[in-house]
């Protein structure tokens, strides 16, 4: 599940907003004050939305932005006069004040979704092909224990797979360690 991060100069606002995003079953991980707080607290989470105001602590809504994570996004809730000051990045959805409890909510889930399928979209992409030299070990590994213990094509793949896992190794070196006890 992705983490919502909720920062605000005043102690109240990040109270009021923590609470109506927790009672509408957001997972508030941090609640901060000051920009770096809020970096601190993104560094250590996997992935989420900022919801913030224009100024924190420490610095304002533009700087915040340009040190946000990758996995991050921003929500910025600010004045109308605020937002036309401000030159946000893509990564930076503004609504602005006074607010709706449905529109934030909406936004958010809508953000959360983002954040969780460009996620889902890096692990896909950081998923390598092997290389033929390495499907080549995995299919001697698998004809030796075809030939050797009379296993069919799927039995062997299975059993190369659970070696892996045993071992606490990739299947191609699980391949290789088979391929080398039955060479002896």
């Amino acid at each position: 599940m992705a983490n919502v991060v909720v920062a605000f100069a005043k102690d109240t606002d990040s109270g009021n907003f923590k609470n109506i995003l927790v009672r509408r079953g957001f997972n508030v991980a941090a609640v901060c004050n000051s920009g770096a707080q809020a970096l601190t607290a993104m560094e250590n989470l996997g992935n989420g939305v900022i919801v913030c105001g224009y100024r924190l602590g420490d610095m304002i809504c533009e700087e915040l932005a340009a040190d946000l994570p990758s996995y991050f996004q921003m929500l910025l809730i600010a004045s109308p006069s605020k937002l036309e000051e401000v030159d946000l990045p893509e990564n930076v959805i503004s609504l602005q004040t006074p607010l709706q409890t449905d529109v934030l909510v909406s936004t958010l889930n809508m953000m959360l979704e983002g954040v969780s399928r460009k996620r889902r979209k890096s692990r896909e992409n950081n998923k390598r092909e092997r290389t033929e030299k390495e499907k080549e070990t995995i299919r001697k590994a698998k004809e030796l224990l075809m030939e050797r213990h009379k296993m069919t094509e799927p039995e062997a793949h299975h059993y190369l797979q659970k070696c892996s896992m045993d071992s606490g190794t990739g299947i191609v070196e699980a391949a290789e360690m088979i391929i080398s006890l039955n060479s002896v």
